[in-house]
């Protein structure tokens, strides 16, 4: 079974970067891949950016086009999401998820394409 461990959230000013991190155990981390999805209070959750099993494509959504950037590291069974020039609406719990199929990834990003998530980590940003 897919474990998905977030970490690096936190607290920042708008303008300032983070970046979180998603440790992935329980199967062949290099084989799928990975995506970060957002959920603020209130709202639906929201595609962030996904990454195919060996990195060489990408997809993000419009809202963080330009700021964010997905990369992983596949002997370290982890993901990221550099974030950059933050703003207060990029505020909310930030999931890591973890494709059903294996070799498979599609560019126009579906949530259903997901089959493990992750407990989530926090990140604020203030004005």
């Amino acid at each position: 079974q897919v474990q998905l461990v977030e970490s690096g959230g936190g607290l920042v000013q708008a303008g300032d970067s983070l970046r979180l991190s998603c440790a992935s155990s329980g199967r062949t981390f290099s084989s799928y891949a990975m995506g970060w999805f957002r959920q603020a209070p209130g709202k639906e959750r929201e595609f962030v950016a996904a990454i195919s099993w060996n990195g060489g494509s990408t997809s993000y959504g419009d809202s963080v086009k330009g700021r964010f950037t997905i990369s992983r590291d596949n002997a370290k069974n982890t993901v990221f999401l550099q974030m950059n020039s933050l703003k207060p609406e990029d505020t909310a719990v930030y999931y890591c998820a973890s494709y059903r199929d294996s070799n498979w990834f599609r560019v126009v990003v579906r949530s259903l394409d997901f089959g493990s998530w992750g407990q989530g980590t926090q990140v604020t940003v203030s004005s």
